[in-house]
Order: structure tokens, then C-alpha cells, then sequence
């Protein structure tokens, strides 16, 4: 490794032992690194908004005469607005815009891919094959499931039994989603922990070389 790759690695490393930190207690190397990291990425999400969206939408779209884009930047200008005692109502209009397209956008999205293709995932053909047999357990898990969330009924009986293995079907997902979420945060910890180990190898060899 060459000097500058140490220099950052170094850097890196002692942030990164900086937030295991916490795991002590509350410190202020923790609270440097963690406004550090949210100053960063403020700056850096600031900086690939305007390069990536006002840059396109705003300075070139003016340069080529698109004034059809007068219109957007004019509301986006308003919401600024928003830090004025006075003019703080002229914010209200492009964030009403802004809630009705949003909404008009993601109704569609959402219903197709929450409803319809979850509705087409469970619609499958059942045989006696291992794919056919796991095919059966989701649709009787499904149907128990939506069981469990029909309140006009009581649940005793038949249809008490039917929801219970609705709500072990669903504490099942929940414990599956919690599962890959632990896990996805046992990897990030894991990369870490190889950095360092990896850092400090490297810095061995640096020296001894």
C-alpha cells in the first residue's frame, strides 16, 4: 500500500474505532464521528442534487429555452418561502402539487406491486411435487392469515383455531423480516471488523518493509 492509501486507511480505521466506541458508553468521539458522518453526507447529497437535477432541470432547460420548466422552478423557488413569517402561506401551493403528484404516482405503483402481484404470487398451481406442496402451505398460510384480521366474528371454534395459525403465519414473516434486517447489520459489523483486521496488516508490512 502507498503512503496516501495508509494515511486514509489510518483515518478510516480511527473513525471507525471511534463509533465501537459507543459500545462503552456515550462519548464524544462517538458524537464527533456520528456529526461528522451526517456533515458529510449532508454535503455530499447537496452537491449530487445540484450537479444531477438543478443543473438539468433548472440551468440547462433555461439555456435551451425549455420556459415549459418556468413553472416547476417557480414552485420550487415558493417552497422557500416556507422560512418567512409573512410569505410562509405561498409554500402551501407547491407543496400541495408536490403531495397530489406524489400521491397520483405512487397509488398505482403501490397497488400493483403490494396487491396485484402478491395476489398473483398466491393464485399458483398446486400438484403433489415439493414445489406444488410448498405452493399448498402458502396459500392455506395466506388465507389464515387474512382469517385472523376478520373482526366481525369471533374467534372461537374452528375459525379460532384458522387465526391462530393466522398469527403464527404472521409472526413467522415478522421474525423472517427481523431475521434478514439483524443480519444485514451483522455484515456491515463483519465488513468492518476485516477492514481492521485487513488495516492493520497492512500497516505490519508497511513498516516492516
Amino acid at each position: 500500500m502507498t503512503t496516501a492509501e495508509i494515511l486514509w486507511n489510518t483515518l478510516a480505521a480511527i473513525l471507525t474505532l471511534c463509533v465501537f466506541s459507543f459500545l462503552i458508553k456515550d462519548n464524544p468521539l462517538y458524537k464527533f464521528t456520528e456529526r461528522l458522518v451526517a456533515g458529510v453526507a449532508a454535503g455530499y447529497w447537496t452537491m449530487l442534487i445540484y450537479h444531477t437535477n438543478f443543473t438539468d432541470k433548472v440551468i440547462l432547460t433555461m439555456q435551451n429555452r425549455q420556459l415549459a420548466y418556468i413553472i416547476p422552478i417557480l414552485l420550487g423557488l415558493a417552497m422557500w418561502t416556507r422560512f418567512s413569517k409573512n410569505y410562509s402561506w405561498i409554500s402551501r401551493y407547491p407543496i400541495a402539487f408536490y403531495i397530489g403528484i406524489s400521491t397520483g404516482v405512487s397509488i398505482p405503483v403501490y397497488m400493483y406491486t403490494s396487491v396485484f402481484k402478491q395476489i398473483s404470487a398466491t393464485m399458483v398451481p398446486f400438484d403433489l411435487t415439493y414445489a406444488g406442496i410448498n405452493n399448498i402451505i402458502v396459500v392455506i398460510a395466506v388465507l389464515c392469515a387474512l382469517f385472523y384480521f376478520f373482526f366481525s366474528k369471533e374467534h372461537t371454534g374452528t375459525f379460532g383455531v384458522i387465526s391462530k395459525i393466522g398469527i403464527y403465519t404472521l409472526m413467522i414473516g415478522f421474525g423472517a423480516g427481523f431475521g434478514m434486517t439483524v443480519m444485514g447489520r451483522v455484515a456491515l459489523l463483519v465488513q468492518r471488523v476485516i477492514f481492521l483486521k485487513d488495516y492493520f496488516i497492512a500497516l505490519k508490512n508497511y513498516f516492516v518493509a
